[in-house]
């Protein structure tokens, strides 16, 4: 009896089989890797030169992010304080808050030899990945929305995904992220009374004409 398919054609679905078990064992394997923490760098908590508590400086203190972070609205990266900004209140020589302190030495050792400190970087995005502070802020966009309430934190942690779906979830729908700009940095800004969060995020894209856009172009430069 002759063979219903020819020798090739069984080659062929084998080869097929084959590719498509690869195919799905890469895809799933892909899928896993990107969803880690470990990629998307969740729950990442390095142990810093000095022990600096946000809340503490933000959550007791009620510190204002620019104090410290000062060029957000006009800069493209938020900046890291220079030893200058941390001895304004804790300079030994003016009998400043805990001037004396160990756990202070390496923000003295920076101010008198101007040689920066080496902090740790806890947010990053990919290298071809282009992000804008000071776009976002001056949108309204809160640093609470990409960072989560530092002023609750002792230590910071890398909170939010930042992944690519993530931030196109916000560019598709930016209303709920949006706060008057003066409310940016507080970051316990709730809603007055008789208002809701999307009415006020509607009022704002409106008046502020945010148009986040979805294309690849401005993110991949």
């Amino acid at each position: 009896m002759a063979a219903i398919f020819s020798r090739s054609l069984d080659i062929y679905v084998r080869q097929a089989g084959i590719g498509l078990v690869i195919g799905v064992g890469l895809f799933v394997i892909g899928w896993y890797y990107y969803a880690l923490p470990s990629y998307t760098r969740v729950g990442y908590t390095p142990e810093q030169p000095v022990p600096f508590s946000h809340k503490i400086h933000v959550g007791q203190l009620g510190m204002d992010c620019t104090y410290c972070h000062a060029a957000v609205f006009e800069s493209p990266n938020a900046n890291v304080p220079a030893a200058q900004t941390c001895m304004n209140c804790h300079n030994p020589k003016k009998a400043n808050v805990k001037g004396a302190s160990p756990l202070l030495t390496p923000i003295r050792n920076s101010y008198y030899t101007d040689k920066p400190i080496e902090w740790k970087r806890v947010h990053k995005l990919p290298e071809f990945a282009y992000f804008n502070h000071s776009v976002h802020v001056n949108k309204g966009v809160s640093c609470v929305s990409c960072h989560g309430q530092v002023n609750e934190m002792k230590v910071v942690t890398h909170e939010k995904l930042l992944t690519m779906g993530w931030c196109l979830q916000c560019h598709n729908d930016p209303t709920p992220h949006l706060r008057p700009v003066n409310e940016v940095t507080n970051l316990m800004w709730a809603p007055a009374s008789g208002r809701t969060q999307p009415e006020i995020g509607e009022t704002i894209k409106n008046e502020l004409q945010v148009k986040p856009p979805m294309n690849c172009q401005s993110c991949h430069r």
